[in-house]
């Protein structure tokens, strides 16, 4: 039985309407829907009648379209499915509809090989394997790459119908970057997918430039009371044509992009080309060198990743940098991996040592990024003292986000799962800002203000900074960790400690006794490592020797709160 447009819109619409659970549906509530539903397919008022919201739903209790579906009525007025996980489209499709379909597919296919149609191709294949499976009740003969997890295909109908109506939209959208979403009006031209994701092209105002927004964060879709406005300049044929992907800087130039892949894989690129501009440059032994015009984008770099060690960037040398260096983050994140082994091993040393090193907890990724926020902080505050910093979490909160990281909180909550800041310096020692330190053991915290305590011992107050010697309780449960932001050698003045010398708190002479009888250990850390250390440690360091500087992050640790109404300077939760 034939059903035309409108009939199929109000069956979806009620269908959609009854299996909403969460509230009552009498005949006239259906009817606003229905007309609601046709308003927004039509772009104009729809009369609908009872009669004909009453005839639909016997055409769908019937088995005339193939739904049998089990509409009862309740109280007398309100309408429901009996079997709550019914709907229309999980309905077999009729004989007579596959008869239809089939129809259709052998038209289309008339029609494959006409250049106007070579997008269709593999459409008219899918249609036609869909109705093969659905008439033989066979497997299916063709499996195209779906993904049905991926989140907002249920807006592209939508979106589709409103760039064929030129009616600008209310988009609720959140990126993946922002912390909340936002609402705005949208100018939508073109819908675009790439690798199985869908994009939604247009702009915001007039005065704005080209935009696409992932259908994936798409929260919420209407028209808006805005009038629609068109871009002249936008061609959607030729937007496209120097990308690969959905990334467009229009004022941005192509570059010839030349890359070298290995015999192993060069059949694949030269099957698949990554552009249509691509070339064959070279062949040799070895493999085959390619040329393509593109602009350098995000979507470009992640094709090429996506080879590995199987292609090579020769030119431009931009991207080649940008490349190298993603694959070094990457061997990275795998190098900055430890083990439950390790993280009990570090934490036994450091209780019956005083100290351990663990390398590679940052990634260099990380360090860059610290040193760089670091610097720029000591450049536009030229009062600081940059060799010996204090409360530098305090000044710089923006190093939060990258010291406390995964390894950092496994690290710490292996020590002490209680534990909470007292203390963050940054040293900088270099051939400028030159010093040794003699042999001692840290004893001194920092204190928002002096309270008079018991057990506490030795105030002091330098430029705003008090400081006192708590009791040896206190001292015994507090850790450091230093983190390494260069490598440190003992040529750059790396710490020297004494192992097992953190037991007590010792007086001058028994310091002279100890490390006169002892051989220190250099604790020489690489650039992204940390070293923990018992402030009762006996340490010490020599000046730098090199032209290279020694760049460290020194944290402090416990979990025995102050008495007496004394608070850390720095306590901060972790």
């Amino acid at each position: 039985m034939a059903v035309n447009k409108n009939a199929l819109i109000r069956y979806k619409t009620i269908d959609k309407c009854l299996q909403n659970k969460f509230r009552q549906w009498t005949l006239n509530d259906l009817i606003e829907a229905v007309s609601d539903a046709l308003y927004e397919y039509e772009g104009k008022d729809v009369d609908v009648s009872k009669r004909t919201v009453q005839l639909d739903l016997q055409m769908m209790r019937s088995d005339k379209l193939g739904y049998n579906a089990p509409i009862v009525v309740y109280d007398r007025k309100y309408y429901k499915y009996e079997d709550e996980d019914y709907s229309i489209t999980n309905s077999p499709i009729s004989n007579q509809d596959l008869t239809k379909l089939s129809e259709a597919v052998s038209f289309l296919k008339q029609f494959q090989g006409f250049s106007h149609f070579t997008e269709l191709g593999s459409m008219v294949q899918k249609l036609e394997d869909h109705v093969y499976t659905q008439k033989t009740q066979e497997k299916s003969l063709i499996d195209f790459e779906k993904n049905n997890n991926l989140k907002g295909l249920e807006f592209l109908d939508k979106l589709y119908q409103f760039i064929l109506k030129k009616q600008t939209i209310d988009i609720t959208y959140q990126s993946f970057k922002a912390r909340q979403e936002s609402t705005f009006a949208f100018h939508p031209y073109l819908l675009k997918e790439f690798r199985n994701r869908w994009f939604i092209i247009g702009k915001r105002n007039k005065n704005e430039g080209i935009m696409n927004l992932a259908l994936d964060r798409i929260i919420a879709v209407k028209k808006s009371s805005k009038p629609y406005v068109i871009d002249q300049s936008f061609d959607s044929n030729n937007y496209y044509e120097n990308v690969i992907g959905v990334s467009v800087s229009p004022n941005m130039d192509t570059e010839n992009v030349v890359f070298y892949v290995n015999h192993k894989h060069a059949p694949y690129v030269v099957t698949k080309p990554f552009h249509k501009s691509q070339k064959v440059i070279e062949r040799d032994n070895y493999g085959v060198m390619f040329s393509m015009q593109v602009q350098l984008n995000f979507e470009l770099e992640k094709e090429i990743l996506g080879l590995g060690e199987s292609i090579k960037i020769i030119a431009p040398e931009r991207l080649k940098r940008n490349i190298k260096e993603r694959l070094y983050d990457a061997i990275d994140t795998y190098e900055t991996e430890i083990s439950d082994k390790n993280l009990k091993t570090i934490a036994k040393r450091l209780e019956y040592k005083g100290f351990g090193i663990l390398n590679q907890i940052y990634t260099k990724r990380d360090i860059r990024k610290l040193k760089a926020r670091v610097e720029n902080y000591i450049k536009n505050n030229s009062n600081e003292q940059a060799f010996g910093m204090r409360e530098v979490l305090k000044k710089m909160p923006e190093l939060k986000d990258i010291l406390f990281n995964k390894n950092f909180k496994k690290l710490i909550k292996t020590i002490d799962k209680n534990v909470f800041l007292t203390k963050a310096i940054y040293f900088d020692k270099s051939p400028t800002d030159n010093w040794y330190v003699t042999w001692h053991q840290d004893v001194p915290i920092n204190v928002l203000k002096k309270i008079d305590t018991k057990g506490f011992s030795s105030w002091t107050n330098k430029k705003g900074v008090i400081s006192v010697c708590p009791p040896e309780t206190i001292s015994k449960n507090t850790f450091a960790m230093r983190i390494h932001l260069d490598d440190t050698t003992v040529k750059n003045g790396a710490l020297k400690v004494i192992p097992g010398s953190h037991n007590k708190r010792l007086n001058d002479q028994e310091i002279k006794l100890i490390t006169s009888n002892s051989i220190p250990f250099v604790s020489e850390v690489g650039s992204g490592g940390v070293q923990l250390l018992k402030p009762l440690l006996l340490h010490a360091s020599s000046e730098t020797t090199v032209q290279r500087r020694r760049r460290v992050l020194h944290l402090e640790f416990s979990s025995i709160e102050l008495p007496n109404g004394l608070e850390y300077a720095e306590h901060e939760n972790l």
